[in-house]
């Protein structure tokens, strides 16, 4: 899976917005070049929602592991829910983490930062992780739109 498969993929799920930080937008310069993934139907870049993916494609201070600084390297995270968090790692978020090697490619793995907040994360996904890839992004996008929905409330007439 490229970058461009993954951002495509995820654009085309209802009601999402794909943010690519770049110069002059007011965005810090690190996170240009990457992409975040948002449940805003209306188009709007939501203020309080983080986002339910993302794609990175460098290092970040103090998330250096997954050594994305090599050619080529980029990570999607997830935030796909304690559920598939649980079945991907074998314990809860908030247990302390296991010896998962998070510069490994094609691996699922609990996110080096964020996995004790359930995000999950793949580096350079390939054919052993395409179908999982996709599925945790559409379990992802899925909560996002419920989170969404309930924060909205019931529709007036």
């Amino acid at each position: 899976m490229t970058e461009d498969e993954i951002i495509s993929f995820v654009d085309g799920l209802d009601g999402v917005l794909a943010f690519r930080p770049g110069p002059g937008d007011g965005t810090p310069e690190i996170s240009w070049g990457d992409t975040f993934f948002f449940y805003a139907p209306d188009g709007v870049m939501p203020k309080a929602t983080q986002p339910f993916a993302t794609i990175v494609t460098k290092d970040y201070p103090d998330d250096e592991g997954s050594r994305l600084d090599r050619p080529g390297a980029f990570r999607v995270n997830v935030a796909a829910g304690k559920e598939a968090f649980v079945h991907w790692t074998g314990r809860e978020p908030r247990e302390a983490a296991s010896d998962a090697d998070p510069g490994a490619t094609d691996t699922v793995f609990a996110h080096p930062v964020y996995g004790s907040l359930g995000w999950l994360a793949v580096v350079n996904p390939g054919s052993r992780t395409d179908t999982v890839v996709r599925e945790l992004l559409r379990r992802a996008h899925h909560l996002a739109r419920s989170r969404y929905e309930r924060r909205a409330g019931p529709a007036s007439d």
